[in-house]
């Protein structure tokens, strides 16, 4: 059951604020069927048929030592060419259409916020959309990598294929996350989505925020609960839905 009186105190913190950041997580798009990483039912809780960690295999060791297996993984964890976006993403982005909300942080590589019409979204893992060659630089969608069986190569110089994203042994990008920072920081509300932000140095932004109202939505508490104005432990989309309807 929706708690009125936490939607009414949302739906008053949004109309009096204006600079509104989205902060989210994988829990962003489990409703478009992706699954996240850390819940129960996530990745990382899975019996791995690879007899390493998720951890290990997404990162930028493994895939350049053993990287048919990681895009083994990859086409069969990771891409979800026929997901949808959903009523967060399309929430979010009537919300930006609003002059309200002013950047989508996102830690998410499915690019699902640029599908639902969102313009400023900060994508600080990258994306599954873009890839590249490491040899000679070569920009390649998702659709060429995928119509291989093995390990993409390039069609310039026949290097291997990589996914433009952040694998765990490679830092963030310091153009996005500072793009990122400087949002949070002019930010008067920052709304947590689908995070449990427990994933740094990506978590570690909310430190910077120092407006008026934190709004976490999440399924799990998280660390940062107790500094946040309210907080949902619910699906994300059920209350941004009840939200914006106060707001149309």
């Amino acid at each position: 059951m929706m708690n009125i009186e936490k939607i009414s105190k949302f739906k008053e913190i949004i109309d009096k604020s204006q600079y509104i950041v989205f902060f989210g997580g994988a829990g962003t798009s489990t409703e478009s069927n992706i699954p996240d990483f850390r819940s129960s039912c996530g990745l990382y809780s899975k019996k791995s048929k690879y007899g390493v960690s998720p951890e290990e295999i997404l990162s930028i060791d493994f895939f350049n030592n053993k990287t048919e297996r990681f895009y083994e993984y990859l086409r069969e964890n990771l891409i979800y060419p026929d997901a949808l976006p959903n009523s967060t993403h399309f929430a979010l982005k009537n919300l930006e259409e609003k002059g309200k909300l002013k950047a989508i942080i996102t830690q998410n590589i499915d690019g699902l916020h640029q599908m639902a019409g969102s313009k400023n979204v900060i994508e600080i893992h990258g994306s599954l959309y873009n890839s590249y060659c490491q040899s000679c630089g070569e920009k390649f969608n998702l659709e060429y990598v995928l119509k291989y069986e093995g390990v993409p190569l390039c069609t310039k110089c026949r290097g291997k294929i990589r996914p433009d994203v952040v694998m765990y042994g490679e830092p963030l990008s310091n153009e996005l996350f500072d793009n990122a920072v400087n949002h949070v920081v002019n930010a008067d509300l920052l709304i947590v989505g689908g995070s449990s932000l427990l994933v740094y140095p990506a978590a570690g932004l909310i430190r910077k925020f120092k407006g008026e109202n934190i709004v976490i939505i999440n399924k799990t508490p998280t660390k940062y609960d107790s500094k946040a104005t309210i907080v949902f432990d619910d699906n994300i989309g059920k209350v941004l839905g009840e939200v914006m309807k106060y707001l149309e």
